[in-house]
Order: C-alpha cells, then structure tokens, then sequence
C-alpha cells in the first residue's frame, strides 16, 4: 500500500518480496519479483519506490544488490528515475493494449478470419440468461397489472411502489431491516452509481476502489472527472490492514467496494474485515458504496448477509448498498436498485429526474414478479452455475495444464492466471476463432497491469463453454503476437 503521496515504505516493500539470499544473482530474483508485483497490480503505477539504502536495510542485503535491482527496473521499462526525485515504477513502453481507456463506444462484434457472426461466443459478459418460458408465463402473469397501470401516467422516479416494498423486503428477509422509503429503482447497478457519484462527488475528489475491480465503475468514475486510489485484491482477498491504511493515508470521499464474490476475482470477504472496513470509512467520514450484484449467487458457502448489517447502531448513515436482477435474473429487465438513508434516496431521485423521469412500467412489474419467485429460480440457477464451473475448470486442465486459478465460492468467472503477459494478444487472436473475451488489463485501474490474466465467465452451457475453451487453444497455438494492432471497444460486464 502506497502512503498519500504515493512513496512505497522500505519495510513494506521488502514484506512483499522473496529472500534475497535464496537463489542467484540475488538482484535479478528481486528485480523479476518487483516487475512481477507490478504486472499484478500489488504496486501502483507511478509509485516512488524507497530509497536504495532504505530498502537495503528492510531487506538485509548490501546497497549494491538494491542500485542492480533498480539499474535492471529501468532498464526493462519497469522504472524510470529523475534527478533528486527518487525512482518510480512504469511499465515498459508499448506494454500497455490499443483501447486500454475503454472507451465504451457502440459494441463492436466483427470477427477477424474465418469465424462467422452466428458462432461467436460471448466471454466477455458475466451475465446469465433467462429461460424463455420463464419470461413467457411472467408476462401472462403480469397483464392484468400492466392494463391497470396504462391508465396512470406511469412516471416512478423513485420506481413502482410495489416493487420497491418488495425489494425492502428482500433486504429484511437477508438480515437487514429495510423500509420501502430507503429503495430508489434505478436502470441497473451501473445507473445507481453513476447517481450517486453525480450527487456526493465532484470532479478532482478522491474516491477509493480495488485494484482489480468492475470495468464499467471505473470508467464512470473516470468520466466523472474523480482521482482514484486503490487497494489489491489477490487471490487471497483485501487484507483489512491494506484497506484501514488506505482510508487512514487519503480520507476518501467516497469508496467503491465489491465485497460479495468479488468481480472479476471471485473473492469473499470475511465478516471480520467487513466490520473493520466500516469502522475505518467511519472514521474517515467517507461515503461506502457496496455493490452487492452478485450477492446471492452463493455456489459453495451460505449467502453472505447484506454488509450494511454488520454495521454498529448509528454506524450506516453513509453506507449505500447498489444491485440489480442482472446477474441473478435477466440483464435484459435493466432493473437495478439501491439502499440508502431515505433523506439521501430523495435527492438522488431529484436528481435522477433531470435525465430520466423513471423506469418502464413493464420492466418493473416483470421484475416484481420474478423477485417474489427468487428463491426458486436461483435453486436452479445456482445448481447449473456449479455444473457450467465444473465443465470450464475442467476443460481448462485439458487444454491449459500451465494456467492456475482458486476456484470461488461463488459468482460467475474464473480469474486465470495464464503465467505469462499475453493476455491482450490471446484475446486479439481468440477474437479471430470465435471467441469475444478481454484481458485482464480491462479490470485494472492502471493500463497495462494483469495482463497475465483473463476473466472466464462460466455463464453458458457446459458445451459452449468447452468449445470456447477449444478455440482459445487453436489461438494460443498460433503465437504470442496479436492478430492485428487495430484498437477497438471494450464492453464488459
């Protein structure tokens, strides 16, 4: 964790790296070790790293092993120096993808080679689909209410009054004592934080997320102007002392965090870290936005309890908890939702107004139904997740023996490390077989990093997901290089 003015302490950085008296030379295990942390987004870019003697010390090595370290940092792009400033971590000139920004323009869903449009499958969205009965015996359902309200005006800026009481009452249901007043019915997830950050943030305000974390938050966060600091999350999750620390160093306006199978990493956060998070955006005096979208998607463990509930009396006044029906329904209802104090869900509904008076009626009903049938739609859902994982894991052993992932406890991907920075180039090249994923590099909030992973949803059928798998062997055959240098559109989900 880097302090506010971005300086990397000697003693923490010598906790993150190998023995220096392990295998020779010394320097180039601590200068790969080094390299590698910033591949992997555990040091930030544009960090200054201690100074030689300080980190010789924290290290127990001599000055000169630390100077060849450093020395073979800049040489491989990795650091870079300036004259009575001290040496800084980079990446190496043109490591970072075409498009790495993100720019979120119309999808782009061309295929390179021979791959026809009709076989494209779609790695790139971690987002199930709804049968189609399902959605046929909903709207039969639902007619008769729909004619009701055809002869209402049909605005709801602070959506259906029937479904937010049966939002609030999912809350209650999960641990949570939640009134319909405190519900605000919003386009999705995504429509609810880019609400709240028009509200509570201004440009050039800091805003803490993770480091990897959801694409398209992070590009709102961009848009809105906002700085952005981070903490890792690892295979191994946060690290409540890494998160304390950050809200201690930048006293953030807002913070952004997945806690609940975390996007795209899969993780779990420990109900202990969760109370520690609170006190610490507590302390801070720092609005939480917990985005809790794949909260009840639970495939080895209980379903988590809503976060807001762990915190102390008085404590949640500046907690808001963000989700929507995309990731356990259909992404196609555009139904998503947030918890808040009821004073704060007013004047997001003021302000929601000046660009949306309110959701689709229809939308919003179909939602309302599939919600008072939840628990049973997602026993079958949850039942097909773990099989479609199975299936993945296992083609990737088939295929891939040299890549590695820990398996989550819930969620819908797989977060694969493929050993290697050639994730860009893979999906360059997978893209010409029929294969639509991103990189790594997509969910990073620096350019450049993770590209030794990929995101691999497990959302399609089990023979999809092996002929996907395929594909992406036939691309990797054929060399490390990308299939073409054109930069095109990142959208995820």
């Amino acid at each position: 964790m880097v302090d506010a003015d971005r300086t990397l302490g000697g003693r923490r950085l010598a906790g993150m790296l190998p023995d220096p008296s392990g295998a020779r030379p010394a320097y180039r295990r601590l200068a790969h070790a080094i390299s590698a942390l910033i591949l992997d987004g555990r040091i930030a870019l544009h960090v200054r790293l201690p100074a030689e003697r300080d980190l010789a010390v924290a290290l127990g090595t001599s000055r000169t092993t630390v100077t060849a370290v450093y020395d073979l940092l800049r040489e491989n792009g990795y650091a870079h120096s300036r004259q009575g400033a001290g040496t800084w971590t980079a990446l190496p000139e043109g490591s970072a993808p075409n498009g790495v920004r993100r720019l979120l323009a119309a999808e782009n869903t061309a295929v390179e080679g021979a791959a026809a449009e009709d076989t494209v499958i779609d790695l790139a969205r971690a987002a199930p689909g709804l049968p189609g009965q399902e959605l046929t015996d909903t709207l039969a359902r639902i007619a008769p209410r729909l004619a009701e309200q055809a002869h209402t005006p049909g605005y709801h800026p602070y959506g259906l009054p029937e479904l937010r009481a049966a939002i609030a009452g999912r809350f209650t249901r999960r641990g949570l004592a939640t009134v319909p007043e405190q519900i605000l019915v919003t386009s999705g997830a995504q429509h609810a934080l880019t609400l709240v950050l028009g509200l509570l943030c201004g440009p050039g305000d800091r805003v803490l997320t993770e480091n990897p974390s959801y694409p398209n938050a992070l590009e709102a966060m961009r848009r809105a102007r906002l700085r952005t600091l981070s903490v890792p999350v690892t295979d191994e999750g946060w690290g409540a002392d890494v998160v304390e620390a950050a809200f201690r160093a930048s006293v953030p306006q807002l913070a952004y965090l997945i806690p609940d199978f975390h996007n795209p990493t899969g993780c779990l956060m420990p109900e202990e870290e969760r109370t520690r998070v609170l006190r610490a955006a507590q302390r801070s005096g720092s609005w939480l936005v917990v985005d809790e979208t794949l909260a009840e998607l639970a495939l080895d463990v209980p379903a988590p309890l809503p976060f807001a509930s762990h915190a102390p009396p008085g404590g949640a006044a500046k907690l808001i908890t963000v989700g929507s029906m995309s990731k356990t329904h259909w992404a196609g209802l555009r139904i998503g939702w947030l918890r808040a104090p009821a004073r704060l869900v007013t004047e997001l509904a003021g302000q929601r107004v000046a660009t949306d008076m309110g959701g689709s009626v229809l939308d919003q009903l179909v939602a309302l139904d599939l919600l008072g049938r939840t628990d049973e739609l997602l026993r079958d859902r949850l039942e097909g997740l773990r099989e479609q994982r199975a299936a993945l894991g296992a083609a990737l052993d088939e295929h891939f023996p040299a890549w590695s992932w820990s398996l989550p406890p819930g969620g819908l991907s797989l977060w694969v490390d493929l050993g290697e920075p050639v994730a860009s180039a893979l999906a360059e090249r997978a893209r010409a077989k029929g294969v639509r994923i991103e990189s790594g590099s997509c969910f990073a909030t620096d350019p450049g990093i993770f590209e030794q992973r990929l995101r691999i949803p497990y959302t399609a059928p089990s023979a999809t997901l092996r002929e996907a798998v395929r594909r992406l062997a036939v691309a990797s055959a054929d060399g490390p290089g990308p299939a073409s240098g054109a930069a095109r559109p990142r959208w995820v989900a």
